[in-house]
């Protein structure tokens, strides 16, 4: 059992091993809580290297204390080690926080502006920041979302999705690839983002947002960021107003110029399809088991006919 991993480590953080243990979330990882005095993260396995897993926290560790910035905080053992290893898995430490999980039942409007600006000083920071050597991460493109080798898995194992479905998403993923083309990565609209803005990875409490999970951050098309807030809300009939709010919080700290605006909805549907492969990739996960299964890639396949037919310019910000 994995609680037996995570008891086997309490110790190297100063903790019982008869600690309380609650298992928080089962997704990419698990996150369990260790009393109230640690949030702990055992990786799966065969996902990130240590190297990868060290990147991270190395930028989240940078990212401490930047204004306007609220992120989780990586904790070190007492030996000042980031990355504990037990049987094979590595385990990372952050410190709690006292908020909560920002949900779709929440007032999102009030947060999408206030959400902007936030990942517009990530960028900043991002931009400006030196990562240490040896640092690597994950890209995401076209390429590592779409191509033969995909990070998530691939779209056409999607469960329910029929042989029209695979036409449309087919067509829909070679018109991404082209625009995407099109758009470059160059320094302007590419870099080290998180990548994982969904609401699940942001917490609200009187003094505004928190930022979660980096545990997918890497290189990407910065409005990707945005892509990733709409993550399973693709649907909602708020979505063109979160979009704009978005823009406008963003646009307070950084320009934001229409030729980017334009490849949001380019974004969305990318993000879309990248989350398809990925829920039937882990369908062992609690995401999956909530929002999985045909009816969702039934949406992503009208989603990708809509983009195809009048490219989502509904979502355009």
């Amino acid at each position: 059992m994995t609680a037996d991993l995570i008891r086997a480590v309490l110790p190297c953080y100063g903790l019982p091993a008869d600690t309380p243990l609650t298992l928080l979330n089962r997704s990419e990882n698990e996150t369990w809580a260790a009393g109230d005095t640690l949030i702990l993260r055992l990786h799966r396995q065969g996902y990130h290297t240590k190297a990868e897993i060290m990147s991270e926290l190395a930028w989240l560790t940078a990212l401490q204390g930047t204004p306007g910035l609220r992120m989780v905080r990586p904790v070190a053992d007492p030996q000042g080690g980031l990355v504990t290893e037990t049987a094979g898995r590595c385990l990372v430490a952050f410190a709690p926080i006292a908020a909560q999980e920002l949900l779709v039942t929440d007032d999102l409007p009030r947060w999408f502006a206030p959400l902007g600006q936030i990942t517009a000083r990530l960028h900043a920071q991002s931009r400006s920041w030196t990562p240490p050597h040896g640092f690597t991460r994950k890209r995401w493109d076209a390429n590592t979302i779409l191509g033969p080798a995909p990070h998530w898995g691939d779209w056409r194992a999607a469960p329910g999705l029929c042989s029209d479905g695979n036409a449309i998403l087919t067509r829909a993923s070679a018109a991404l690839t082209a625009k995407l083309a099109a758009y470059g990565t160059g320094a302007e609209v590419f870099g080290l983002i998180h990548a994982d803005l969904r609401l699940a990875n942001l917490m609200q409490d009187t003094q505004g947002l928190w930022v979660i999970d980096f545990d997918d951050c890497g290189f990407g098309w910065w409005l990707y960021d945005l892509a990733a807030a709409l993550s399973f809300i693709e649907t909602d009939p708020r979505l063109p107003d979160l979009i704009a709010l978005w823009c406008d919080g963003y646009a307070i700290e950084a320009p934001l110029p229409q030729a980017d605006r334009a490849m949001i909805p380019t974004l969305i549907l990318l993000r879309r399809v990248l989350l398809t492969a990925w829920l039937a990739s882990r369908a062992d996960s609690d995401t999956a088991t909530a929002l999985g299964g045909p009816a969702f890639t039934a949406g992503t396949v009208h989603l990708a006919e809509t983009f195809l037919t009048d490219g989502l310019k509904q979502f355009r910000g």
